[in-house]
């Protein structure tokens, strides 16, 4: 499925786009939750371009990027000699430059407490003042917001204000983890390697034994890891085909013996063969079970019962 930027094909992740889609139009604020690098920006992207604001301006703050002490003063502006080294002019924040369209405050966990008073009055009554100032300023906004961090655990500790979290969550979605979108990876390092080669002017391209291979990666910095490997694999690769000897030394068992072995010239379908063989070995000394297996490789269990009957490691336990 294809929604503008995003591509999926894993049946959570297509849920999660139609629910965008549905919520797009409307004027709610929408919580994005999610890992580290999942999406939440291109989601929220996507989710203003699909919005009857989508000719206005989108502004992204990463609310952990701002040093606690400008933040106030980036987010609402200030008005002239506001405080020492001000604009003589004042200046306008990036609430204003968002008026008309959408506010994405990624990041939101970052934000310092005295601030978030400052939001729940922007998105109560869609009014806030300039720092020095003394006039409410009024604007018309949609606002979104991210995080990775567990807002009700902030809450309990007194570190996020509940009047703020449940006037932000009105429309809550979880991105899941790219460990969770196994069907995704292909789809998305065809994308990248498309991007990288067409930017560096390069033809890599990956053979199928090392999507397989990184097909069982648990990608801690899901997409965005993805994305950087694949840059890395086009600007570094000296041969057109990479295979899985060929990979950066952390996907081959953390800089030690590879996970795979080329044991020298054979025809193409015995080293397939021995390629096969070695991942499986190596996924079932990682997942144990022909179920977890199938998941992580994301192919139906039948087959992987077939294949390591194939390559003799058949056995009852092996469920």
């Amino acid at each position: 499925m294809f929604s503008n930027r995003l591509i999926t094909q894993s049946e959570n992740m297509v849920n999660i786009i139609e629910l965008a889609e549905r919520v797009a139009p409307m004027d709610s604020s929408i919580f994005i939750h999610g890992e580290s690098g999942v999406g939440k920006g291109v989601l929220a992207k996507i989710i203003h371009e699909l919005s009857p604001r989508k000719n206005k301006s989108f502004i992204q703050v990463n609310c952990g990027a701002i040093p606690p002490n400008l933040i106030e003063s980036e987010l609402f502006g200030y008005e002239p000699g506001a405080f020492t080294g001000a604009n003589k002019n004042g200046k306008a924040g990036l609430v204003e430059m968002a008026n008309g369209g959408t506010l994405f405050l990624d990041e939101i966990g970052e934000m310092p407490l005295d601030i978030q008073v400052k939001i729940l009055h922007l998105v109560q009554e869609k009014t806030f003042t300039r720092v020095g100032g003394i006039k409410e300023k009024q604007v018309d906004i949609r606002i979104l917001s991210a995080t990775n961090r567990n807002l009700k655990e902030m809450i309990e500790e007194k570190t996020f204000r509940q009047d703020l979290f449940y006037r932000l969550h009105v429309v809550p979605i979880h991105i899941p983890p790219l460990r969770e979108r196994k069907k995704d990876i292909l789809l998305l390092i065809e994308r990248f390697l498309n991007k990288f080669n067409k930017k560096y002017s390069q033809a890599i391209t990956l053979d199928e034994s090392s999507k397989l291979f990184l097909q069982l990666h648990d990608w801690p910095g899901n997409i965005r890891e993805l994305e950087n490997l694949v840059e890395q694999i086009v600007v570094t690769s000296y041969k057109s085909i990479v295979s899985i000897e060929d990979l950066p030394f952390q996907f081959n068992n953390e800089g030690k013996q590879p996970l795979v072995k080329v044991l020298g010239i054979m025809p193409i379908k015995k080293a397939v063969e021995e390629t096969e063989r070695q991942i499986l070995s190596y996924a079932l000394a990682k997942y144990k079970t022909t179920r977890k297996i199938a998941k992580a490789l994301d192919v139906n269990q039948t087959t992987i019962m077939r294949k390591l009957h194939k390559y003799q490691f058949a056995n009852s336990d092996y469920v």
